[in-house]
């Protein structure tokens, strides 16, 4: 069901960008082939033979507003740069200028490293230290899509950095806790976690290791061991997954792991909130926890309540199985526990 939601999310993305860079188009929004009017001044004059000199270029609002027929008002003057070349004259405004939209947008899609917004010089005749003259900007064309592509290339790249700062993570606390299951240390919490975790997993056998693995993960949770939990967490979701009848629908106890996961209590900040605040957050701990409780029982409420409801209910792999093995065969599905069975009448 995610897979449909996530492909109609980007179908919808990707509609909406083109409908909105085809509309910009015929409105000419950016005016791609017409030069903005403005005045440059000069602090030390002009000289022809330099090749780069400082210079204020100077935008009426009135003649901006128009131009681009825009509310927007930019400053009166911007500090750029002069270049002059063989192949022409181009003004280049200071990356850290505050420009209005949509010459924003056109810096954003069309500077390049130095973030520099670029204009080529139109209608310069040099009389003075202030001299009229127009610029023309790069052409900017399907800026929305164009979003939509860089952002896709971001995250990838962002994806492929997390998954290899996790496979040091991933391989030690797995293999710490593999030590932990050969040493018979996650039998012994079982036992211990079982009273707790048993009412809030119900689909779980009494003796099965994803008790032991669902305790060490909520630890880490509570502990603020992000390092620790992930790996935790995938391993508890494998082993409650070895119980599901089903391999594309998750049971109400693996939903219940999730929220639990997602609502964790926060015994110690995160650290990088301790980062950001430093000694200041030890204000903030009671609070924290305090929220992140009422966080967690708002997730176990919801995740029992709506595992009750008859629409939910009849979604779960392990009673569809036990609903299954009733009609097939009642002495084998008196096997199976499941507490919304109707009473046998024999």
């Amino acid at each position: 069901m995610l897979n449909y939601i996530w492909a109609g999310l980007i179908v919808f993305s990707l509609v909406f960008a083109l409908a909105t860079d085809t509309r910009e188009i015929a409105q000419d929004r950016y005016r791609n082939d017409a030069a903005l009017p403005v005045e440059l001044h000069f602090p030390d004059g002009y000289a022809a033979d330099a090749r780069r000199q400082s210079v204020e270029v100077r935008i009426r609002p009135e003649v901006y507003q128009a131009f681009y027929d825009t509310d927007a008002t930019p400053e009166r003057a911007y500090d750029g740069t002069l270049v002059q070349t063989q192949d022409g004259r181009q003004v280049r405004f200071d990356a850290g200028a505050s420009l209005p939209e949509p010459m924003a947008t056109i810096r954003e899609v069309t500077a390049g490293s130095d973030g520099e917004l670029r204009a080529v010089l139109q209608d310069f005749v040099p009389n003075g230290r202030t001299v009229a003259a127009s610029v023309a900007f790069e052409p900017v064309r399907f800026v929305k899509m164009t979003a939509i592509t860089q952002a896709a290339f971001d995250f990838a790249d962002t994806a492929v950095n997390i998954i290899i700062g996790l496979i040091g993570a991933l391989a030690l606390w797995l293999g710490l806790l593999r030590i932990a299951e050969k040493s018979g240390l996650v039998g012994i919490i079982v036992r211990l976690v079982r009273p707790v975790l048993r009412p809030l997993f119900p689909g779980v056998p009494k003796d099965h290791p994803a008790l032991g693995v669902i305790a060490l993960n909520l630890s880490a949770n509570m502990l603020g061991l992000g390092n620790a939990a992930t790996p935790l967490g995938i391993k508890a979701m494998e082993e409650l997954h070895k119980l599901n009848e089903s391999e594309d629908t998750a049971t109400d106890d693996m939903v219940m792991l999730l929220a639990m996961n997602t609502a964790s209590v926060q015994l110690v900040p995160p650290v990088l909130l301790v980062a950001i605040m430093g000694l200041q957050i030890n204000e903030l701990i009671f609070s924290i926890i305090i929220v992140t409780g009422c966080s967690l029982l708002v997730a176990i409420t919801a995740a029992k309540l709506l595992s009750k409801m008859r629409r939910y209910r009849a979604t779960d792999p392990n009673r569809k199985t036990a609903v299954r093995l009733e009609e097939n065969n009642p002495s084998d599905a008196a096997d199976v526990d499941d507490p919304d069975a109707p009473p046998s009448n024999t």
